[in-house]
């Protein structure tokens, strides 16, 4: 097919490729660097941005305290973390007892879960204790003072008709010694008397069991069946009561997670109620690891809130901690280190009730010269 194309052409095509080329090569080199912006991007960037909710941006991310203070960014939480309020079974939410905001004592009622099986397993707990407590009650008395008397009277009638049986026995036995009274009459009154005097033998045992009382092995053997009955109890009242979530410690409830009806599993990730003790608020500082020298326990310090202005929160620093860690508070600012290392420190604050818990804020403390 090359073969057809004329020479000429095939060197002018040649030509024209490595002419391309050289134009191409000669642009590259006298060409602007890649990273200058060409005109519309300059004019784009130029705008000015309005924010549609107002307020002051925020690009540092720490204050510039300068060498009398160490600045780091804090959370608010309440005076000894949050509770994350949990059950131990699954089951429907019945009902929710509290609102967010509402302060509880420990052991008040938050979360009802459905316990319907439970309360009916708790009846019939409690219905076998009193069953088995009457039982216990009626061994330990014995028989009562009208079946003794039952007893006795039971026993001088069989003692009457055993000595009639007796007395029969004696005459029929003269009568067979004179031949008045056949063999066979002879045994049947004989078997007779044997019978009767039996009779009243077991009803004179009975009524010595009735005048000694109960068997210490049967009062034995009942009260080990009411202490059964209570160990049943003691287990439904349990299963019933984890369906009753109550509050751990008294403190306000800050968040509720579940609503009536739906379906709380322990297996989830959710509790069913958050709450925490807010009379007294902390803040955990994130401080970085370069500054921990200059922080010291007692230290004076305040905190700020974009919401309340330059209002400052007032405390002191009263837990340092033991172990580096990565930062938990995140300024969402483009420019900032999230790689380097921290150190927790809690700051109690005094008169800080306009905060909330899980709060941003900006913290200052006062600095200490490093030990030598």
């Amino acid at each position: 097919m090359l073969k057809r194309i004329p020479s000429s052409v095939r060197v002018a095509a040649f030509l024209l490729l490595l002419a391309t080329c050289g134009v191409q090569i000669a642009r590259s080199a006298f060409a602007d660097p890649a990273t200058t912006p060409i005109g519309k991007d300059r004019v784009k960037s130029d705008r000015a941005a309005v924010s549609r909710v107002g307020g002051v941006d925020v690009t540092a991310p720490l204050p510039e305290g300068g060498e009398g203070v160490v600045g780091g960014n804090g959370i608010v939480e309440p005076a000894q973390r949050e509770t994350k309020v949990a059950a131990q079974v699954s089951a429907v939410v019945q009902g929710v007892k509290v609102s967010e905001g509402d302060q509880v004592k420990a052991g008040d009622l938050l979360v009802q879960l459905d316990d319907a099986v439970e309360r009916a397993a708790l009846a019939a707990a409690k219905a076998e204790l009193d069953g088995e407590r009457a039982n216990l009650a009626r061994t330990l008395r014995g028989l009562r003072l009208e079946d003794r008397d039952q007893v006795a009277a039971e026993a001088q009638s069989l003692r009457a008709r055993a000595e009639l049986s007796a007395s029969v026995l004696a005459r029929t036995e003269q009568l067979a010694k004179a031949g008045a009274s056949t063999i066979d009459e002879l045994d049947r009154a004989r078997r007779q008397a044997q019978s009767d005097q039996a009779s009243f033998q077991a009803t004179q045992a009975r009524l010595r069991a009735a005048e000694a009382g109960s068997r210490a092995e049967d009062i034995t053997f009942q009260r080990a069946r009411v202490a059964s009955a209570e160990a049943k109890l003691a287990q439904a009242t349990a299963s019933a009561e984890r369906l009753a979530v109550r509050a751990p410690l008294d403190g306000e409830v800050l968040q509720v997670k579940v609503r009536p009806g739906e379906l709380y599993s322990p297996t989830g990730s959710e509790p069913l109620v958050v709450m925490g003790d807010t009379r007294r608020l902390r803040v955990r500082m994130d401080v970085d690891e370069r500054d921990i020298a200059r922080v010291a326990l007692g230290s004076s310090a305040y905190v700020t809130a974009d919401a309340f202005g330059t209002r400052r929160f007032t405390g002191k620093v009263v837990e340092i901690g033991r172990r580096f860690g990565r930062k938990n508070v995140r300024t969402d600012d483009p420019v900032e280190r999230n790689d380097t290392k921290i150190l927790e420190v809690v700051l109690e604050l005094e008169g800080s009730a306009l905060l909330v818990t899980g709060q941003r804020v900006t913290c200052l403390v006062s600095a200490t010269p490093p030990k030598a």
